[in-house]
């Protein structure tokens, strides 16, 4: 067992404008935390991995080619591997904690 501490806290983004932190990474899946402040903007391309959003808190939209919703805390968002998807109008800031499966990056064609 393990504890992931600061997993889905907020943490003050770099100069990038977003945040990525992975608290924890096997070969099966890793959990990261992904913060967008308000007015940022998600400049992500599709993952080669399944992953799940959990909203920890702040309000946006999340858009893919064929569908947008609002998002908030306690939301929890799907996207299938390739999908394209981006979170838009971040009118508070964003937290989210990410489980990818496998772990981010590992079917990408430089892994």
């Amino acid at each position: 067992m393990e504890i992931l501490k600061g997993a889905g806290v907020w943490t003050h983004p770099g100069e990038a404008g977003n945040d990525w932190i992975e608290q924890l990474r096997t070969s099966d899946l890793s959990v990261g935390t992904y913060c967008i402040p308000v007015g940022g903007r998600d400049a992500q391309s599709p993952h080669t991995e399944d992953e799940i959003y959990v909203v920890t808190a702040g309000r946006a939209k999340i858009e893919t080619p064929g569908r947008t919703d609002e998002v908030s805390p306690g939301t929890v968002i799907f996207v299938p591997a390739g999908e394209e998807h981006r979170f838009t109008e971040v009118t508070e800031d964003l937290v989210l904690l990410v489980v990818f499966g496998p772990a981010y990056g590992s079917r990408s064609p430089e892994s």
